[in-house]
C-alpha cells in the first residue's frame, strides 16, 4: 500500500520535478565548498620546538599569510564575536536578526551602510572572493549554511582568524600579531586584541601614519560593548584604551634564516601539498647565543678579510638540531655574501674525516689504538703528503698522529687501508657529497681532497658518540637506524631490529674519541682538566689546502657542536686555521650547554684483551719480551704481530754486532732488539731517548742479509717535478739518505756518475734532467741501494 501511495504521488509532473529540483539543490548544497577551501599560497614558517616563531617568508603572492592555525586565542574568539556577529554560538550561519537590521538601515540612509554577514559569511567570501551583490550575497548564505553543517564553530573562527585581511599585505591574525606587535598572538593584551579585532572590517586603517585616530575610536568603541556585554570588566577596559593601537609594520624576527631556506627548498624539493608551518627542534635562546658568538668572532675574524662562519648544535640521542646558524646574517652586506648557507655546503673538510679512519681500521684490525705509523716524507704516485709543521718523527703512534692530526701517519695509514675501501665506508655513514669515483679523490681523500657539508659531518660524529651510548644500553647489539643524517624537525622513528656487529664497533669508536679527547685546546693546554665544572669533549679540526677553511668538530655523550670559518667564494686567507679560528668558537659555544664530565662508558663486552708490543704497539711477537695486556676491540684478533722486535747476535759485552763468522757461537748473546727501517730510525731516534740503535758490526764480521741504508727522498718509482729558479735556470733536488751507522761515507752516484759523498747528514743536491734516472748509493762497506725516478718535463 505504501509504495501505491508513494507512485500515485510521484504520477504528477510537478511533483517529480519538484523532487528533481530539491535533489539538485541538496547535491548543489553538499559539493558547494570548494576544495580546499583556501586555495591561496602561504608564508613559510618555521618555529622553535615551544612554538615560538623564529622566521618566516613571504607568500609567493606577496601577502603575509601565514598557514591555516587551529588555535585561536580566546580573547580573540571573544573580541572577534562582539564586534562581527554577537549570535554566532547559535545561528545556523546566516542571522536574519542581523540581516532583517542591516536592510532597514541602509533603507534609511538611502545606501548600503552594513551587509548583515555573519562570520560564516563572511569566511565563503574570503574563500570565494565574491563580489558584493544580492545574488552573491544569497550565494553566501547558501555556502555558509553549507559551512556550519560540515564545520564547527572552533573550526569557522580558526578559518576566519587564518585568512581574514588585516590591513596593507597582511593576512591573518597569526602574521598580523608578529608585524603590527611583534609577538604572538596568544601574549596580545585586551586592547591589542581589539585593535585586531576591527581590522579586518576596514583593513585600510592601518596605512602607515593614516587613520590612528578612526581606528583608536573603533578600538574603544568595542572595548565599551564588551564591558556591556560583560564580556570584560570596566577596569580592563580602561586599562586597555591606554594602550596604542598598531602603527608602522615591525620586521619579523630572523633567528634561522639559513634553516628557513633549507626548509622551503626541501618543502619545493618534495612537491608537498602540507603545511608551509613547520615546529623544528631549535631551541630559541640557545640560537640567540649561537648567532651572538658567531657575530663577535666574526668582528674580529673580519680584520683579516674572513667574512663567513656557521655552526650546528645537534642533540646525539635523536641527532636535532638545537642551533642551526648556517652564517652570519647582515642582508644589508652583500659583499658578504652572508645569504649563503654553508651548513649544507659542500667544502673541503680537512682532517675532520681522519677520526672516521682511524676507528675504521681499528674495527678492520689493521691498527691497534697505539700501533707505531711510519711518519717520514713521502711520495706516493707524484702525491708528496707533509704534516702541517713541517717536521717528521720517524714513527707515531695511532693515537697521537690523530690527536696531533699529522697528514703523513694519516696517508700512510689510508694507503694500507685502502682508498676505494674507504670511500664505500663513508658512503655507508650517510656521505653523500663524495660525487666522483674514488680514483678521482685517492689518497688526498683523507685530506680534504673531497668535499662534505658539514650538516652531514656533525651527523656522523652523533652517530658515533649515539652508537657508543646505546651499545651497553641494547645489551651488547646495535641498532642500524643509530646512523642517519640530522634532522631539524621530529617524526616517528622506524624500529630496526638490533643486530650483533655494526659499521664500526663500540670499542673502536671510545678509542677513537679517547684519542679526540687528548687534543690540546686553544689557549688552554691541559690546564682545563683541573677543573671540575670544564666539560670533557673529544674534538677535532681541519684546515683546507690553501687556507680556504676551517673546521672545528667537538663531542660529548650529549651534545655535538660544529663550527666552519672561511670564506662562501673559496678565498684563502693568512691564519685560517681550525685550530686558530674555528676551535675558540667551538668551545665558546660548548660553555653555553649544560657542563656535565660524564663520559662514555667504556664498552666491556667489545673488548678482548691481548698481548701487546710496548714499543710497536701492535700486538706481541716472539720477540717483544716486555709485552703488556691490553683491552682492544675485537678487530685487534687479527692484527698482525710486532714487524720491528728481531733477534740480534751480539759480542759478550754487548758493544758489537757479530756473526758466526767472526765469532764462535759460544761467545754470541743473542737478544731482541726493537729496530726500525733506516728511514724511520733517522727521524725516530731524535724524537724518543728510549729508542737504542743497534750496535754497529765488529770488524771482520760479514753482514748477511741486512742494508743498514735506505733512501728517504726519492722513493722508488717517484715522478717528481724539478723548480726552475727565479733566473729561469733549472734548479736542483735535494736528496735524502739514512744509514744506521753515525759517521758512516755514502757515495752517491747519478745513473752511474759518480756526484760526491756525504757523512753523518746524508744530503746531496742533484739537478737530473727531464727523463728517467737511476739514483745508486754506496757506503763505506760496500752496501748497495739502487732506486730508479722519473723527472717531469713541466713544458710538456
Amino acid at each position: 500500500m505504501a509504495t501505491q501511495k508513494i507512485l500515485k504521488w510521484l504520477s504528477k509532473p510537478k511533483r517529480i520535478i519538484a523532487l528533481a529540483v530539491l535533489l539538485a539543490l541538496l547535491i548543489l548544497f553538499i559539493f558547494c565548498l570548494p576544495k580546499p577551501l583556501f586555495k591561496k599560497p602561504t608564508s613559510y614558517v618555521i618555529d622553535d620546538d615551544q612554538g615560538q616563531l623564529l622566521g618566516a617568508s613571504i607568500a609567493a603572492d606577496g601577502q603575509w599569510r601565514f598557514p591555516y592555525n587551529d588555535r585561536v586565542p580566546e580573547k580573540f574568539k571573544q573580541c572577534i564575536i562582539t564586534f562581527e556577529d554577537k549570535r554566532f554560538r547559535y545561528h545556523p550561519g546566516f542571522d536574519p536578526l542581523a540581516f532583517g537590521r542591516a536592510i532597514s538601515r541602509s533603507i534609511k540612509a538611502g545606501h548600503v551602510t552594513s551587509g548583515g554577514s555573519t562570520l560564516s559569511m563572511q569566511v565563503i567570501r574570503m574563500a570565494t572572493n565574491h563580489r558584493r551583490t544580492v545574488w552573491n550575497k544569497l550565494i553566501e548564505i547558501f555556502m555558509a549554511l553549507r559551512l556550519e553543517a560540515g564545520y564547527s564553530k572552533d573550526e569557522i573562527l580558526a578559518l576566519y582568524a587564518s585568512n581574514a585581511p588585516f590591513g596593507s599585505n597582511v593576512i591573518g591574525l597569526d602574521a598580523a600579531s608578529w608585524r603590527y606587535f611583534g609577538r604572538s598572538p596568544d601574549k596580545l593584551s585586551w586592547g591589542e586584541m581589539a585593535a585586531m579585532a576591527v581590522l579586518p572590517n576596514a583593513p585600510s586603517l592601518v596605512h602607515p601614519g593614516k587613520n590612528r585616530t578612526v581606528l583608536l575610536n573603533k578600538r574603544n568603541r568595542l572595548l565599551d560593548k564588551m564591558v556591556a556585554e560583560k564580556v570584560i570588566d570596566s577596569t580592563t577596559a580602561r586599562l586597555a584604551k591606554l594602550e596604542l593601537v598598531p602603527d608602522r609594520p615591525v620586521a619579523l624576527p630572523q633567528m634561522a634564516p639559513h634553516l628557513l631556506q633549507v626548509f622551503k627548498a626541501e618543502h619545493k624539493k618534495m612537491q608537498q601539498t602540507t603545511d608551509t608551518r613547520i615546529t623544528t627542534t631549535i631551541k630559541a635562546d640557545l640560537q640567540l647565543q649561537v648567532t651572538n658568538i658567531l657575530e663577535r668572532h666574526h668582528q674580529v675574524l673580519r680584520a683579516n678579510d674572513i667574512n663567513n662562519i656557521a655552526a650546528v648544535v645537534l642533540d646525539v640521542e635523536t641527532g636535532a638540531a638545537l642551533a642551526y646558524a648556517g652564517n652570519i646574517f647582515h642582508p644589508g652586506e652583500s659583499q658578504l655574501e652572508s645569504d649563503v648557507n654553508v651548513v649544507n655546503a659542500p667544502r673541503s673538510p680537512g682532517s675532520t674525516l681522519k677520526p672516521l679512519l682511524y676507528a675504521a681500521m681499528l674495527n678492520d684490525g689493521f691498527i691497534l689504538p697505539n700501533s707505531l705509523i711510519p711518519d717520514v716524507p713521502t711520495q706516493i704516485a707524484g702525491y708528496h703528503p707533509e704534516n702541517f709543521d713541517l717536521g717528521y718523527d720517524g714513527a707515531v703512534t695511532a693515537s697521537k698522529a690523530l690527536s696531533r692530526s699529522l697528514n703523513v701517519p694519516a696517508v700512510k695509514m689510508l694507503q694500507q687501508y685502502k682508498y676505494e675501501r674507504f670511500y664505500d665506508f663513508l658512503k655507508q655513514t650517510g656521505i653523500t657529497t663524495l660525487t666522483k669515483p674514488a680514483d678521482h679523490y685517492g689518497l688526498a681523500l683523507i685530506l680534504g681532497g673531497g668535499e662534505n657539508t658539514l650538516w652531514e659531518l656533525t651527523g656522523n660524529y652523533a652517530a658515533m658518540a649515539r652508537v657508543l651510548n646505546h651499545y651497553n644500553k641494547n645489551g651488547g647489539k646495535y641498532n642500524p637506524a643509530d646512523w642517519h643524517h640530522p634532522v631539524y624537525a621530529l617524526s616517528e622513528t622506524k624500529k630496526a631490529e638490533l643486530q650483533k656487529n655494526g659499521l664500526l664497533d663500540a670499542c673502536s669508536i671510545y678509542y677513537t674519541l679517547q684519542a679526540m679527547e687528548e687534543v690540546m685546546r686553544p689557549g688552554e693546554e691541559l690546564l682545563w682538566q683541573q677543573f671540575s665544572s670544564s666539560q670533557r669533549v673529544a674534538w677535532k679540526t681541519g684546515t683546507s689546502f690553501g687556507f680556504r677553511d676551517g673546521w672545528a668538530i667537538g663531542v660529548t655523550p650529549k651534545y655535538v657542536v660544529g663550527v666552519w670559518v672561511g670564506n662562501t667564494d673559496g678565498e684563502g686567507r693568512p691564519g685560517l686555521t681550525g685550530i686558530s679560528t674555528a676551535a675558540p668558537v667551538l668551545f665558546d659555544i660548548f660553555r653555553l650547554l649544560p657542563s656535565v664530565r660524564d663520559w662514555f662508558e667504556m664498552p666491556v663486552r667489545d673488548m678482548v684483551k691481548i698481548s701487546v708490543c710496548p714499543e710497536s704497539g701492535y700486538r706481541a711477537g716472539q720477540y717483544c719480551d716486555h709485552a703488556t695486556e691490553q683491552w682492544v676491540p675485537k678487530g685487534g684478533l687479527k692484527t698482525k704481530a710486532c714487524p720491528w722486535h728481531q733477534l740480534v747476535h751480539l759480542s759478550m759485552d754487548g758493544k758489537w754486532q757479530v756473526t758466526t763468522d767472526c765469532e764462535s757461537p759460544e761467545r754470541i748473546l743473542n737478544k731482541s732488539w726493537f729496530v726500525l727501517p733506516p728511514s724511520i730510525e733517522y727521524y725516530y731516534k731524535s724524537k724518543s731517548y728510549q729508542y737504542h740503535v743497534l750496535p754497529p758490526f765488529r770488524a771482520g764480521c760479514t753482514q748477511e742479509n741486512v742494508n743498514p741504508m735506505e733512501v728517504i727522498y726519492p722513493k722508488n718509482g717517484a715522478k717528481i717535478y724539478v723548480p726552475i729558479e727565479a733566473d729561469g735556470s733549472r734548479g736542483r733536488m735535494i736528496c735524502n739518505a739514512a744509514h744506521r751507522e753515525a759517521g758512516v761515507k755514502i757515495y752517491w752516484h747519478l745513473d752511474d756518475k759518480y756526484q760526491g759523498e756525504s757523512h753523518d747528514l746524508h744530503q746531496t743536491a742533484l739537478n737530473p734532467s727531464p727523463g728517467k734516472h737511476k739514483l745508486t748509493l754506496v757506503d763505506a762497506y760496500g752496501n748497495t741501494t739502487v732506486i730508479n725516478f722519473e723527472v717531469l718535463d713541466k713544458d710538456k
